[in-house]
């Protein structure tokens, strides 16, 4: 047995090698032909066998992108140096061919895709030795072969007729399965096999019979394998699977569109719907759809099948007659009043847009539509049939938001401006078609801290947010000039926008009475070229040039008396700010002085007067009359507040009310400098100063010292 089995390799080796040199008549080229793998070797002389009248090199493969050592023996006749490999698109030659020591010829080989490639073959030639000659060739056939298992696993064995179960198989080598998704009709079961995209092998049983029923599958291979005797096998073992089929229940059938609309066209012309087949729909015939599965329930639409589909689905017209939610249960498809089928679909209606209303960040829900660059708002919608809906503005950016709404009657979308948005408006799109509301762009008109408003009156101009009060100055105030600065308004992201402001002007004389007033109304600032969003605020009623207080004051600055003041207040115009009261800053200028120089006539009254060159310490004169060129002297830190001290120089009339003919009272003229202390109190008419001082008396012709009392009358 043996023997023979000996004898027929050796005659299919004889007959491939006359085969391959007929064409050439030549002695062969190679004497055997090697491939190694990771785990085996196979040799031409020993491992063929006959594929298709021809021998075949057989080899068993792992891996669709397996890779050999390829190693050729050559004839002694042969001149080894001019053996090459034919390139195919069925391997990839790693290394090129080089000669080993023994004179045989190695190189790798990875292929490419063994499961699916056909006749693969290996080409060894030798160039022609002269022009015009036919190159030999050797040909040498190869023949993958793959070993396979596959296994099935079921959970629950339990099916219903009519009802399709599918099932993931195991297998060592999904890709060696042959999947053709045909369906396989049997007695107790049809099924049929398909093998997705990711390479998962899955098989769709359908049951006809009820009871205990045992499903058979025969598999087929891509790839063969080897049998005794050299016989190619394609059949893999059978599998095996009992189940326990029960009495058909109400199948659902998936459609193709999750929503619908419902209006007047829907229900006339009907919308094509796409269903799983059935098995039991009858071409061209209406089913009702209900939404309770006993008779008498209110009908939702109707289903009329028109054609069946290579997908083992089923074209039809829907029409729609009432509203549903896929929330609210199920729809029955219906033969008469006997349910066949389980279905389900939103069917609303048309897509109506009630109102939209805005939230600003920290305000409330308002109808007015008006935004800002830069702004980010809630817009909510409010109608029918909003769910189904796809609603975006124009060149806006919807931000992902935790508050974001989205039911059938409301929806809730947060969108931000951008600063450089140049549209007036931003329309409302639904699916890309206008729906008649949008966002109307209107630029910041928030007031902004005065900060960008200066004044200047005789020094360097400060901003008027950092006065901090009344301002003393000692000069003469030449001009009071207000100057702006537009690129202090909008910074960055922080945009407000026009400015409207309104200038109260007031002079008062030291005692705080009213000079005169005027007031200046609407007067307009403009952000600078710094803001974003410059370009939008061209208007000619922007100032821009200083505001000048003796251009509209009759009484100038440089004609007011000592600590007279300059009140001037700056503020926003609310009317103008939506009902914000926006900012009010007061500048006051009060005209200071250290000093004051006045002639001053008082009655020294008990005088203690001392004479030069005599003893004692002199007598008390009687009321005397002072008449003094005197300086007053200012509080540095308080308005128009004198110091309780004062000084002059003038002339003194010693005893010049005492009508008494005492030849004893002395009476003089005196030349005299002399110094006061006075109450500080404001409200005081009648006052009692202290005098020192001292001078020279003309008649006595003596230097003299006094010190007493006085009295002051305040009118």
């Amino acid at each position: 047995m043996r023997l023979s089995f000996a004898f027929r390799w050796l005659g299919a080796l004889c007959a491939w090698l006359l085969f391959s040199n007929v064409a050439q008549a030549q002695v062969p080229l190679l004497r055997e032909v090697i491939l190694n793998t990771d785990t085996a070797s196979y040799q031409l002389s020993r491992h063929t066998t006959i594929v298709q009248g021809e021998p075949a090199l057989y080899f068993w493969f792992r891996r669709d992108d397996e890779t050999v050592e390829l190693r050729l023996m050559p004839e002694r006749t042969t001149n080894p140096q001019l053996l090459r490999l034919r390139r195919s698109v069925d391997f990839r030659q790693l290394d090129s061919l080089t000669r080993e020591a023994d004179g045989s010829y190695r190189t790798r080989l990875k292929f490419q895709d063994l499961t699916s490639a056909q006749f693969v073959r290996l080409v060894i030639e030798q160039p022609a030795e002269a022009p015009g000659q036919e190159p030999r060739r050797d040909v040498v056939p190869l023949l993958p072969l793959a070993r396979t298992t596959v296994g099935l696993r079921v959970a629950d064995e339990e099916l219903y007729v009519g009802e399709e179960k599918v099932l993931e198989l195991t297998s060592s080598n999904p890709r060696n399965i042959r999947a053709t998704g045909e369906w396989v009709r049997g007695t107790d079961f049809d099924y049929r096999l398909t093998n997705d995209k990711s390479g998962v092998l899955r098989l769709h049983v359908l049951p006809n019979q009820l009871g205990r029923r045992a499903l058979v599958v025969k598999l087929q291979s891509e790839r063969p394998t080897l049998q005794a005797g050299g016989k190619l096998n394609y059949q893999l073992p059978v599998l095996r699977q009992e189940f326990t089929v029960k009495a058909s229940r109400l199948r659902f059938l998936s459609p193709d569109k999750r929503s619908v609309t419902l209006d007047e066209q829907s229900r006339r012309r009907g919308i094509e719907l796409i269903l799983d087949n059935g098995r039991a729909f009858e071409l061209r015939r209406t089913y009702r759809i209900e939404d309770q599965e006993e008779p008498g329930g209110a009908l939702v639409a109707e289903l009329f099948t028109r054609q069946y589909l290579t997908n083992d689905r089923v074209l039809c017209y829907l029409r729609p007659y009432n509203t549903h939610r896929q929330t609210e249960g199920y729809l029955y498809i219906k033969d008469q009043d006997q349910a066949r089928y389980v279905t389900n679909l939103d069917i609303t209606p048309k897509t109506t847009i009630s109102g939209v209303q805005l939230l600003h960040r920290g305000g409330d829900w308002t109808s007015s539509l008006n935004v800002s660059p830069g702004e980010t708002v809630d817009v909510r919608i409010e109608g029918e049939g909003l769910q189904k809906a796809r609603f975006h503005l124009e060149d806006l950016q919807v931000v992902p938001s935790d508050s974001a709404v989205r039911t059938d009657a409301r929806v809730v979308l947060r969108v931000q401006v951008p600063v450089t948005y140049d549209k007036r408006k931003s329309t409302l799109l639904n699916t890309g078609q206008p729906t008649g509301f949008a966002l109307n762009v209107r630029e910041f008109q928030r007031p902004h801290p005065l900060d960008f408003v200066t004044v200047g009156y005789g020094e360097s101009a400060r901003p008027i947010t950092r006065l901090g009060g009344p301002v003393l100055y000692e000069h003469t105030i030449r001009d009071v000039v207000f100057q702006f600065n537009p690129n202090g308004i909008d910074k960055d992201a922080q945009l407000f926008g026009k400015q409207f402001l309104s200038f109260e002007i007031r002079t008062l004389n030291a005692k705080g009475e009213l000079i005169e007033i005027r007031t200046l109304d609407n007067l307009v600032v403009c952000p600078g070229e710094s803001s974003p969003r410059a370009a939008f605020y061209q208007d000619k009623a922007c100032r821009t040039d200083p505001l000048s207080l003796n251009s509209l004051l009759s009484r100038k600055t440089y004609d007011l008396d000592e600590w007279s003041r300059i009140l001037v207040t700056v503020k926003h115009q609310a009317a103008q700010y939506s009902g914000e009261t926006g900012y009010t800053q007061t500048v006051e200028l009060v005209l200071k002085r250290k000093f004051k120089f006045d002639i001053d006539v008082s009655f020294p009254a008990g005088l203690l007067t001392k004479r030069q060159g005599e003893t004692g310490y002199g007598s008390f004169s009687g009321i005397s009359l002072a008449t003094l060129a005197q300086f007053s002297f200012y509080h540095p830190e308080k308005i128009n507040r004198l110091r309780p001290y004062k000084i002059g120089a003038g002339f003194v009339a010693l005893n010049a009310f005492n009508l008494t003919s005492d030849n004893s009272v002395k009476r003089d003229l005196g030349i005299v400098i002399l110094g006061s202390v006075y109450p500080t109190r404001r409200e005081a008419k009648l006052t009692f100063p202290l005098y020192l001082g001292g001078g020279y008396f003309l008649s006595a012709k003596k230097w003299f010292y006094m010190l007493g009392p006085g009295i002051g009358v305040r009118l």
